[in-house]
């Protein structure tokens, strides 16, 4: 078999894995509190915006392996350290939140939420691909923006906790890009 058909392949494979963590997450209440718990740790909300390096390069490459093998790992990430012993108050509040968010009822807003996500994949994909540099940095710098104007919205004071991890994660993303492109 050709390397692009084994690229193929795994890339596939990682992406129905990132299908069935999503799946658990959901339908398994124990895995959805201990990722939660493990959540809290927020070493984890400066490590998932850093999953977009590896997405751009993947699609620079056109490597669909490295592209659904980083998206694993972002889906993933939040689990990946352990519980820790004390948490600010506010990222409390905010997980609260955000477990409330994933567990009630379909609204109008989440619907556009789950279309927003999923379009800042295709769109951060695409213009990688297409070797659109201005409009990856918008799209990156964008879906920062929404995620934290989302989060303040609807969470009040608490979504602020994440603006640290968001503005870290834009700029190295930016800096990365930077690089790659120079590097060309």
């Amino acid at each position: 078999m050709k390397l692009k058909t084994y690229d193929k392949i795994f890339g596939i494979l990682f992406a129905v894995a990132s299908i069935a963590i999503i799946v658990l997450f959901f339908s398994s209440n124990d895995f959805f509190e201990w990722t939660f718990a493990r959540h809290r740790n927020i070493l984890s909300w400066y490590i998932r915006p850093l999953f977009i390096i590896p997405i751009v390069l993947g699609a620079f490459k056109k490597s669909y392996t490295m592209i659904f093998a980083s998206i694993f790992c972002l889906f993933t990430s939040m689990f990946w350290f352990s519980e820790p012993a004390k948490v600010d108050e506010n990222v409390i509040e905010f997980l609260k939140f955000e477990k409330v968010y994933l567990t009630t009822s379909w609204t109008a807003d989440k619907v556009f939420v789950v279309v927003a996500v999923i379009l800042f994949f295709a769109f951060l994909i695409y213009t990688t691909w297409n070797r659109k540099w201005k409009w990856l940095l918008f799209v990156i710098v964008i879906s920062a923006l929404f995620k934290v104007v989302h989060s303040v919205i609807f969470s009040g004071n608490s979504g602020l906790s994440i603006v640290k991890p968001a503005i870290l994660g834009v700029i190295i993303c930016a800096l990365a890009i930077w690089l790659l492109i120079k590097k060309r």
